[in-house]
């Protein structure tokens, strides 16, 4: 009698469990995503103070290795080593002092001028510091320490320390320069991406209102004649401004979603043609999915049919067909209308369609793109576009 109860009391015991197991488990993964990455271990130690304090020490205890090599026979090289040594205590303190200066860093003389009291004052605290470490490895006697005898032995050590004051402070300003060039570079090429992407996002908005345009005119030259057809060529151009508001913020879409757009402009000119116009579009499957700029195929299309298959009262077909070959995807639209005119350059041509999709696909791929502009040999024109092969996801 109570079977079935306990029964459901169990099953709703184990979802409980599985659920509270999943989130366990989903809590972990979002754990694990939200984990900031290590970082490399040099940048982690040059981050740390312990880690610039060891590097300081190692690179001090190299430099009085190098230097006590040429005289290790004739000199002490415990005088060396804890020469560089109080260096590497007292560096730190300059770093300090200079970033402390009122000055920027392009008032270099003043900021100079400002070191000059500084060389004196480290140099002479250097000193003090150099002598206590030679005593403290007993390599002299503490008595050395005394005023008298300081005064007696620090003027011939002052004038070669002056100088590696000196030397120190130089190494640091041209750290600080580097570093300016480093940003300057780093604000320059920001500059230019920025740039780069308004002038691709100029380029687009030209096309947006330029095939609105002409689909405005093919529908207007309909609508007394044909009411209906008509309304379906304004139900395709509803779809076609939905799909372009879609993609306004993209500059690349794969090549499906640029069909699917293409569809809706073909529609309305199939209405316009009739049986004049063919379409036939051949995409194999390992580049539907491909990044291609977005609303480049229509105004490409567009020129085919205005200018190669309108003119011909046979009317004619229109071909765009993609392919991978190797690492790049190769797209033609191609017509079998009435072709180029003997002279004609896409240079000297006042056409928009052409002449804005060549210079975005410049844009966005400006080491790896081609685009070509030739007649049939069957008579018409071919259009070639050739595109790194990227997926979604990939990098540029």
């Amino acid at each position: 009698m109570f079977a079935a109860p306990d029964a459901g009391a169990g099953l709703e015991r184990d979802a409980l469990r599985e659920t509270s197991m999943a989130t366990a488990i989903d809590a972990g993964k979002i754990v694990a995503v939200e984990r900031p990455p290590r970082l490399p271990l040099a940048r982690a130690i040059v981050r740390s103070w312990v880690g610039r304090a060891a590097l300081l020490l190692l690179s001090s205890t190299i430099v009085g290795i190098i230097f006590a090599l040429p005289v290790w026979g004739e000199m002490s090289w415990k005088q060396s080593m804890t020469q560089w040594w109080a260096w590497a205590l007292i560096a730190p303190l300059i770093v300090w002092a200079d970033r402390a200066l009122p000055f920027s860093g392009r008032q270099f003389g003043r900021r100079a001028v400002a070191h000059i009291p500084g060389a004196v004052i480290f140099t002479a605290l250097y000193l003090y510091v150099f002598f206590i470490l030679r005593a403290a490895i007993d390599d002299i006697k503490w008595e050395a320490l005394a005023p008298a005898h300081m005064l007696k032995a620090t003027p011939m050590w002052f004038i070669w320390s002056v100088l590696i004051y000196w030397m120190i402070v130089g190494a640091l300003q041209a750290y600080r320069y580097y570093e300016r060039y480093l940003s300057s570079e780093l604000r320059l090429e920001r500059m230019e991406k920025s740039y780069s992407q308004a002038r691709l996002n100029a380029l687009r908005m030209q096309l947006d209102p330029h095939f609105l345009f002409n689909a405005l005119n093919t529908i207007s030259s309909h609508v007394e004649r044909d009411p209906r057809l008509t309304r379906r060529m304004i139900e395709h151009l509803g779809d076609l401004l939905r799909l372009s508001l879609e993609t306004k913020d993209k500059q690349e879409v794969p090549l499906a979603e640029e069909l699917a757009f293409l569809d809706h402009y073909l529609e309305i000119q199939k209405i316009r043609f009739g049986d004049q116009l063919t379409i036939d579009i051949d995409v194999t499957p390992e580049v539907r999915y491909a990044l291609v700029p977005s609303l480049f195929l229509q105004p490409l299309v567009e020129n085919a049919i205005r200018h190669g298959i309108s003119r011909r009262i046979s009317g004619g077909a229109v071909m765009v067909t993609a392919r991978a070959v190797g690492n790049n995807i190769v797209i033609q639209v191609e017509d079998d209308g009435v072709g180029l005119a003997p002279g004609w350059t896409l240079e000297s041509s006042s056409g928009l369609g052409l002449a804005v999709t060549r210079e975005r696909i410049a844009g966005m791929y400006p080491a790896r793109h081609a685009f070509s502009l030739r007649r049939r040999l069957e008579g018409g024109t071919t259009v070639e576009i050739v595109l790194p092969l990227r997926f979604q996801g990939e990098e540029g």
